[in-house]
């Protein structure tokens, strides 16, 4: 087996990963969790994201989220099981993620060979991944392996995303960065969400976030500006450094070659998804 690079398994991730980000923002499983009862965009991500670990509370889901406000988690979870079973939600999900693909992809490219070439390549990189201290890949690894092989990359789209994301945290927390605090260094590298979009989405208050930025300014991280400084950059460097040591062994497993073809494929499928609009303007970036 040839050398894998140090960062083939962030861009092989960083590839595919948008295929399985699609569902959080595609009208298609908005629609499909709407007729369970799941009319609020936040109650909905809260429950679709978390299903898979059964009708939990929200302290499972602060935890193994991160990033989101308790309080809006609390609003949302456990009511949302009232309402529909994880395992409803689980099923609308994924024919969310079916109307989704097909419509942003095509019905060529969704009965194609590279995606179902795609979906075995992925499938054999998730053989290595652990379960040890990932709760949230854990839960979706219980889940079966669906029949179609778009649905078959989706699904392990969503496994190496949770994967990757748990050690994400281990490391975030292990760096001494709150769940906000993450996401406004995050924000300030240019490449997160943007603050409009964090606020939006996260349930904190302006000043949650001023006061987050304060305590970065006070650690030498972030400058009086608000952007990153040297020690900020270095940190979240050193960061993603650290998550590609804890996610190495699905690509190791699947091996260089494996792990180049993937992320072609990949990255062909996410920017025809990008290009059909699949994600909202300005999510990203620093505006």
């Amino acid at each position: 087996m040839t050398h894998l690079h140090e960062r083939a398994g962030r861009r092989c991730h960083n590839a595919i990963n948008p295929l399985h980000s699609t569902v959080y923002f595609s009208p298609d499983t908005a629609e499909e969790l709407a007729a369970l009862g799941l009319t609020d965009f936040s109650g909905a991500y809260f429950a679709s994201r978390a299903a898979a670990l059964g009708a939990v509370g929200p302290g499972t889901v602060a935890a193994t989220f991160y990033s989101f406000s308790y309080d809006l988690i609390a609003r949302h979870l456990p009511a949302a099981w009232e309402t529909a079973a994880p395992r409803q939600v689980l099923a609308a999900r994924l024919r969310g993620a079916d109307r989704t693909l097909r419509r942003l992809l095509g019905a060529e490219t969704v009965a194609s060979a590279e995606v179902a070439e795609a979906a075995e390549l992925a499938l054999r990189a998730t053989e290595a991944c652990e379960r040890g201290a990932r709760p949230l890949y854990a839960a979706h690894a219980d889940l079966p392996v669906p029949d179609e092989p778009h649905l078959a990359l989706w699904h392990a789209a969503t496994l190496l995303r949770e994967h990757r994301g748990d050690g994400h945290l281990a490391a975030l927390a292990g760096a001494g960065l709150s769940g906000l605090e993450a996401q406004v260094s995050h924000t300030a590298t240019g490449k997160g969400m943007s603050p409009k979009w964090a606020l939006r989405t996260r349930g904190y208050e302006q000043a949650d976030w001023d006061a987050a930025v304060e305590r970065l300014r006070d650690r030498g991280l972030l400058d009086a500006a608000g952007e990153l400084t040297e020690a900020g950059t270095a940190l979240r460097r050193e960061i993603e450094a650290e998550t590609d040591r804890r996610d190495r062994a699905p690509y190791e497993h699947l091996g260089a070659a494996g792990v180049e073809r993937l992320t072609e494929l990949g990255n062909a499928f996410s920017l025809a998804a990008l290009q059909a609009g699949a994600f909202p303007e300005g999510l990203f970036g620093k505006g």
